[in-house]
């Protein structure tokens, strides 16, 4: 568990968050205005108290109009090739803010290290879990999300799609979406990402 705090610690998420909006002017309100974040909870992330979900990253991102793989990316590495190795992808775990539900997940950056990339892929671990309120998220961009182990179901605005082994799914990530895993295995996925705008 240390190991991941400080590789957590290494990405500075909230550093970044805080430089942004330091470079643009704005105070804790002003991106709380631009998200519909709490400013605790961008207070939270900031002192790196909070990881946020990607979700939430998402929202970040389009509030600065920088894409999510800024917050991924390490100080002064530009390779044009990042091959990431098994077991040496960057794993965060999504710590709860106060009087929050936890997302019963953990994801791994599969393209920690490259810049300037317009995709940012994951592997997703997921915790088997009921359906619960704020289960569904929306961002602007596009998600596919290949299921490797387990079962899952995916929320998509009104429909419950389920997915077994080898099932993948593409969707527009503007309606709400959300996934329960229902297996009493692992539940392990690869997700990238697409963020328009960044």
């Amino acid at each position: 568990m240390e190991n991941i705090r400080e590789e957590v610690k290494e990405l500075q998420i909230g550093l970044k968050v805080r430089r942004l909006r330091q470079e643009r002017r704005m105070t804790l309100q002003d991106l709380a205005d631009a998200t519909g974040l709490s400013k605790p909870l961008l207070s939270q992330i900031e002192n790196e108290q909070v990881i946020p979900p990607l979700g939430t990253l998402l929202r970040i991102a389009k509030a600065f109009k920088v894409g999510l793989q800024h917050f991924f990316q390490e100080e002064g590495h530009n390779e044009k090739c990042i091959l990431t190795r098994a077991g040496e992808s960057r794993r965060m775990y999504r710590r709860p803010a106060q009087d929050e539900t936890p997302q019963p997940y953990a994801y791994h950056s599969l393209a920690f290290g490259k810049k300037h990339r317009n995709m940012e892929p994951f592997l997703v671990e997921f915790e088997p879990r009921q359906c619960y309120e704020g289960l569904q998220v929306s961002h602007e961009g596009e998600e596919f999300l290949f299921l490797i182990e387990g079962a899952l179901e995916l929320h998509y605005g009104e429909q419950v799609m389920t997915m077994a082994p080898g099932d993948s799914v593409y969707y527009d990530s503007s309606e709400p979406h959300g996934y329960v895993a229902t297996g009493d295995g692992p539940t392990r996925a690869v997700a990238v990402i697409y963020s328009k705008g960044g």
